[in-house]
């Protein structure tokens, strides 16, 4: 029964055959060149945009690199400016306090300075007081006049006595 409907022809079968031949080399000659393109570009530009990406990344790791050595850049040169402030600051408090002793030991002298002076000042007062008084005393005792170098004699003797107590 099914050997009733299909039949065996050679030339048909060759004609057939012959007919998908020439039908693949015209689809080859002229459909396959233009798909292989298309699909040629299309991968070209696959090929580009990964290659675009791949660079993009490349460059997004190399300014991150960059960020950050610029970023530990900063840092130390903070760091820096920090450690240059405080031994700026270290220095001028060596200068301050060394200013000030300047000036301590300067006003120490000065009032030392003065204090002998002083001394000397009272203590020169206190012997032209004291040789005024004898030479009154004397010259009320003695009630007569003396002579002027031997005032002057009594008056440095008594001086020295008084300067020796």
């Amino acid at each position: 029964m099914f050997t009733e409907f299909v039949s065996f022809e050679p030339n048909t079968a060759i004609l057939s055959l012959l007919n998908l031949l020439v039908l693949f080399l015209f689809i080859r000659h002229f459909l396959f060149g233009r798909i292989n393109k298309v699909l040629e570009d299309r991968q070209h530009e696959v090929s580009k945009a990964f290659e675009d990406a791949e660079a993009a990344t490349e460059k997004a790791r190399q300014l991150e690199d960059e960020y950050s050595l610029k970023i530990s850049t900063a840092k130390e040169e903070s760091a820096e400016i920090v450690k240059n402030a405080t031994q700026k600051a270290l220095t001028r408090s060596d200068e301050i306090i060394f200013q000030a002793k300047n000036e301590a030991t300067s006003i120490l002298a000065k009032a030392n300075t003065d204090i002998e002076r002083e001394k000397k000042r009272a203590l020169n007062q206190m012997k032209d007081e004291i040789s005024d008084i004898a030479f009154m005393v004397a010259s009320k005792v003695v009630e007569k006049e003396i002579d002027n170098k031997e005032n002057d004699k009594l008056i440095e003797d008594f001086i020295n006595s008084v300067g020796e107590l």
